[in-house]
């Protein structure tokens, strides 16, 4: 579904690659922790020490991948779109490998990742089954694909993707909302099983972050899906 249904804010919208490429400067400043990172660390089914390779879609500024080798995981490629975000993530230096492109057509190799990962971008695609998909292909047998993302209950409230230009102008990426059901059939379809789900809500961690959004307290705001190849 369009999230243009859902929106309250009728902020401007933009597409992906200009939004991305605009806010690449500050998006650190302002997606913190608590929406991802923090449910990652509720993972018990996936040993991240024992990854050997990962391959990190939509890896944006590089803050998945710092994390992921934080945890012991012993190499990281990266994938993502934008130019001005790949920037930013070559300077970390977590990544061996850093490729321009589409994370649901990525160049990378057929069943080389014990880890696939993709964090804040499904709500930017209009149909989840080519993720799903490319996971597979990534995937070595018995891997692991996690996602992690905004939560469809919070984009359904009205809450876009958005960050605010130099200019102190608020504009939206264009989104799209996906129901958990939509996860699960499009998995199924790719080969994948759900091995383990956590749900982020607006708790006082994320309110000492954002007073503002005393409103939405103790309503969901992220998610983080763990899935198994089942060849």
């Amino acid at each position: 579904m369009d999230f243009a249904l859902f929106d309250v804010r009728n902020y401007p919208t933009v597409d992906v690659a200009t939004g991305y490429a605009e806010w690449a400067d500050t998006y650190e400043e302002t997606v913190f922790d608590e929406m991802d990172l923090r449910l990652l660390a509720r993972i018990q089914s996936v040993a991240w020490h024992a990854v050997r390779r990962g391959a990190d879609l939509a890896c944006g500024t590089g803050r998945i991948g710092v994390w992921l080798r934080d945890q012991g995981v012993a190499r990281v490629d990266g994938v993502d779109a934008t130019p001005e975000m790949l920037v930013a993530a070559r300077a970390k230096g977590a990544y061996e490998e850093l490729v321009a492109g589409d994370m649901v057509h990525s160049s990378l190799a057929d069943g080389a990742y014990d880890l696939v990962t993709e964090v804040l971008a499904d709500e930017h695609l209009p149909a989840l089954a080519p993720l799903y998909a490319e996971a597979a292909r990534l995937a070595a047998p018995g891997g692991r694909f996690v996602i992690a993302g905004f939560h469809p209950y919070f984009l359904m409230s009205g809450i876009p993707t958005h960050f605010h230009r130099a200019s102190g102008e608020a504009v939206t990426i264009r989104s799209y909302v996906h129901l958990f059901e939509e996860h699960v059939a499009a998995a199924a379809a790719a080969g994948w099983t759900l091995a383990e789900m956590h749900e982020g809500v607006v708790d006082d961690e994320w309110l000492a972050r954002k007073p503002k959004w005393a409103t939405y307290a103790h309503r969901p705001v992220s998610y983080a899906l763990v899935w198994r190849a089942t060849a």
